[in-house]
């Protein structure tokens, strides 16, 4: 028999976040832990109102099945018996962690998968006026890859702004839905002699049927666009890459799924996340392995990370099985 505990919780970021959608001050995630004897499961997720969530909507998913839970409900159960989204999530890594506990195996053994001893992270730049974007960007000149939050507004002026203080790092821009097909057009060949290296999610998901077969200059990543499996038929054609984020697949089973039906499909990876603590982190690092774009820094714009925490560095992680897996 199990037993589950759920709460909310709220943690400070360093400094106002701002995307195209707006601005938070704060990561709110819900967190859930399943015990079985002595060993306890435990998992995050990141309730988003992009997609309809909220933490009391993720709260109530989750307590609406804790019966079939405590009973033994299994994650290829939970597929069906949840749909795709941050209560999914929460419950598919809380069981990945209880059976890893149990087993007193890490994961990445029983999966097979090889990582890094040191994982790097892009770096993400909140949207903000070209000279302050320019300023922080400063201060990550030296790193491998940088994302940069921008809406409709001074794009091609960010960027130049950003290139500027930082030459070296490969840049993902990241508009949240907020081009049109016209200004990829008009902007991309100066993306390109600016040497940006992908752009996620351009148009608005559901609207983005012009990319089909359109002849773009930049590699184009799905993120709002790519929820499943069930995506990846339909946006073969229109995207370059996709972005996996747990919050979105519903956990890590789907995800893993999910990672092998676009390498079927030829398209290229990008892991990404939701701001939060490293344990979501943790169970998006199994997703890195031969994945181009890591993008895991939710826990790098908190103000404090739960302890014990995946940073190891100024933009690295570690896996952490004592932690999660």
């Amino acid at each position: 028999m199990r037993t589950l505990s759920i709460k909310h919780e709220s943690w400070p970021l360093r400094k106002i976040f701002t995307i195209s959608r707006g601005s938070k001050i704060s990561a709110d995630v819900v967190y859930l832990e399943i015990q079985e004897g002595n060993y306890i499961g435990k998992g995050e997720a990141v309730p988003y109102k992009r997609y309809g969530e909220s933490v009391a909507s993720v709260i109530s998913q989750i307590k609406a099945i804790s019966n079939d839970l405590e009973n033994g409900l299994d994650r290829e159960e939970l597929q069906d018996t949840l749909k795709p989204g941050a209560a999914r999530n929460a419950i598919d890594c809380a069981l990945w962690d209880l059976q890893a506990k149990i087993d007193k195996t890490p994961l990445y053994n029983e999966l097979n998968i090889n990582l890094s001893n040191e994982i790097t992270t892009a770096m993400t730049l909140s949207m903000d006026s070209p000279k302050k974007m320019a300023a922080e960007s400063f201060i990550y000149k030296t790193y491998d890859l940088l994302k940069l939050k921008l809406g409709a507004k001074d794009v091609l002026e960010s960027i130049r702004a950003v290139r500027e203080a930082a030459p070296y790092p490969k840049l993902i821009i990241d508009a949240n839905e907020a081009w049109t097909l016209e200004q990829i057009k008009l902007w991309q060949e100066e993306l390109l002699s600016l040497n940006v290296s992908l752009i996620e999610q351009p148009l608005p998901a559901g609207k983005d049927s012009s990319l089909s077969n359109f002849e773009h200059m930049v590699p184009i990543c799905a993120d709002e666009s790519c929820h499943t499996t069930d995506d990846i038929a339909r946006l073969a054609d229109m995207y370059d890459y996709i972005n996996i984020k747990l919050d979105k697949t519903g956990g890590l089973t789907e995800a893993l799924r999910l990672k092998e039906q676009a390498h079927r499909h030829d398209l290229g990876l990008m892991v990404g996340c939701m701001v939060a603590t490293s344990l979501s982190m943790a169970p998006a690092l199994l997703l890195t392995e031969n994945t181009e774009f890591i993008d895991l820094d939710g826990p790098f714009l908190l103000d404090k990370d739960r302890s014990p925490s995946l940073m190891v560095g100024p933009n690295s992680l570690r896996y952490n099985s004592d932690m999660w897996g």
